[in-house]
């Protein structure tokens, strides 16, 4: 399934901006397909937009991941291929890949490719966003310390509160009070609270709720809705609830 229909309104994107500026190139014949017409903004021409413009924010923001250790991993590219391919195919995955790799090469003008992602992508899709990037920061088992505090800054420049971005950093990088965190309570929450809490999470986050977008993002949210019955029944366990 095109990863578009995840997105839903990435068909409005531009590819001018912050993120046309660090590409630098003419993407080439491989979006000519799904050209569609956009109204002027802020005064500023854009001549046409294209189904791949998201991508693109998606390839910039991967590369960011995986520059912050100073590294890139055979597990991270792995990662981030296998991605692409579900979403887009093998031969398109291969066009995205090149994209990365030239990206790499490049310093990447985080806050502001973040802030164009904002005004055309709403928080759902934002937070689905944030837990691509940290499955590529734990490809090679662990995430690093740069990798947190890079995909931090993104979540901030991403607008995504603090409740939501610390209960998928602890789905991946676990930390005192991981199980509350994920569940996005206090430690001193009533047992009440907490089984009102894991409700609340099971409903938001049901593989069921984006069944229609793709295997790729639904095997996402499988991995959260686990992580979260994970962190109840730990919770449940350390308190003697029933």
């Amino acid at each position: 399934m095109s990863f578009g229909k995840w997105i839903g309104g990435a068909l409005g994107w531009s590819l001018g901006g912050p993120i046309g500026a660090l590409l630098g190139f003419a993407v080439g014949s491989f979006f000519d397909n799904s050209q569609v017409s956009v109204e002027t903004t802020g005064g500023a021409r854009m001549d046409q937009t294209r189904a791949g413009d998201f991508n693109m924010s998606l390839v910039i923001l991967s590369a960011a991941v995986m520059k912050a250790d100073g590294k890139t991993m055979k597990s991270e590219l792995d990662y981030v291929k296998g991605f692409f391919a579900q979403q887009f195919g093998s031969q398109a995955a291969t066009e995205y890949l090149k994209v990365l790799n030239d990206v790499l090469k490049k310093d990447i003008p985080l806050q502001e490719v973040c802030t164009q992602i904002v005004g055309f992508m709403a928080l759902p899709m934002r937070l689905q966003l944030l837990h691509y990037l940290f499955g590529i920061a734990k490809a090679d088992g662990h995430v690093h310390g740069s990798e947190v505090e890079v995909i931090e800054r993104i979540a901030q420049y991403l607008r995504i509160p603090t409740a939501d971005f610390l209960s998928i950093k602890n789905m991946f990088h676990k930390e005192v009070g991981s199980a509350y965190k994920i569940l996005e309570i206090e430690s001193k929450a009533s047992d009440e609270d907490v089984k009102k809490a894991y409700r609340r999470m099971a409903v938001r986050y049901h593989p069921d709720k984006v069944a229609q977008l793709g295997e790729e993002i639904q095997n996402g949210a499988k991995e959260k809705f686990q992580s979260i019955q994970e962190a109840y029944e730990q919770i449940k366990k350390e308190r003697g609830m029933k």
